[in-house]
């Protein structure tokens, strides 16, 4: 088997890369390096059966040239912070939309006829049914992060239906774990670092979000590859749990040893965009056989272990 990884210098994609070599796979990764990190690929690239395409989906000779005898494609190279949407319009749809676009068509004209796609979440906006399933009514898009990414899923499920291809769209809650480069762990770490005495929070700190460990996500991941069998299968990833901004800062100070002032920015919602409650109905997944092993505590801590210890991280992300 020979996989593509799209994004494969990022925070999931340099895991699924180390997870592949080690499944005894062959593997290109392809990132433009705009947020992946060359350091993540260290291990990967001691490996013979590995090879790294630095290059830009937005080009679509390069992607077409880069699959040429792939097997399977992980695509999840996209737009990786999705607070600005609103400041570049443009932004998601060129990361996210266009270059799956340009993927399928790469793989169509190699005969490449199985993807997974890194969705998200966010597609279901502010949703009218909580924990949310799959096939609940689509409500409409309050992001410009979630709309892209739906448009991709529709891209995905038409080349299926035209193209007799096979794809695994999988609707992440937030990441967690080492390598973690974006996200509300980094930023409050970040800001404490900065200064330990106050931390600013956008929003009330009252909004509910659910996480996931980035190796549980990989399990789910290949689980759902190698069982569900559909044309196109599309799954929630998640926990069955959900905490608190306010929550995960507490656990965040008190493992800093820190009892800073908290100052908010008001309202329901951190950014324009950004969905006060996101917890998903996973039992689609758990079907499959799939449980998670890690509590979202456990993974914000092992997160911010891990940022203790690499510090070199904030001087390089973007």
């Amino acid at each position: 088997m020979k996989a593509l990884v799209t994004g494969g210098a990022g925070f999931i994609g340099s895991h699924l890369v180390d997870r592949l070599l080690q499944d005894g796979q062959s593997v290109i990764a392809f990132d433009n390096f705009s947020t992946g990190q060359r350091r993540f690929l260290e291990n990967a690239q001691n490996h013979d059966q590995f090879d790294l395409i630095e290059g830009d989906l937005l080009d679509e000779c390069q992607i077409e040239s880069a699959m040429e005898s792939v097997d399977f494609v992980w695509h999840l190279a996209a737009n990786a912070d999705v607070r600005f949407g609103t400041d570049q319009p443009r932004h998601d749809l060129e990361q996210n939309t266009l270059v799956t676009a340009n993927v399928l068509e790469a793989m169509r004209k190699n005969d490449v006829r199985h993807i997974a796609f890194s969705s998200t979440g966010s597609v279901y906006g502010e949703a009218s049914i909580i924990p949310t399933p799959e096939d609940c009514p689509m409500p409409i898009q309050t992001s410009l992060y979630g709309a892209s990414k739906l448009a991709c899923e529709g891209m995905i499920s038409a080349y299926c239906e035209g193209f007799q291809m096979q794809a695994w769209i999988f609707r992440f809650v937030s990441i967690l774990g080492e390598r973690y480069t974006h996200g509300h762990i980094i930023d409050f770490y970040e800001k404490l670092r900065a200064n330990p005495k106050r931390l600013h929070i956008l929003g009330n700190g009252q909004q509910k979000k659910s996480y996931l460990y980035i190796h549980d996500c990989l399990d789910a991941m290949f689980t759902a590859v190698e069982s569900a069998t559909g044309f196109i299968n599309i799954l929630n990833l998640g926990t069955d749990e959900y905490v608190e901004v306010n929550d995960s800062v507490e656990l965040i100070t008190q493992h800093l040893q820190l009892n800073p002032k908290r100052t908010y920015a008001g309202g329901e919602r951190g950014w324009i965009g950004d969905n006060p409650f996101i917890f998903l109905d996973c039992r689609r997944m758990r079907d499959l056989g799939w449980s998670p092993k890690c509590s979202i505590r456990d993974g914000i801590l092992a997160t911010l272990n891990w940022l203790q210890t690499n510090h070199w991280v904030f001087e390089t992300r973007q």
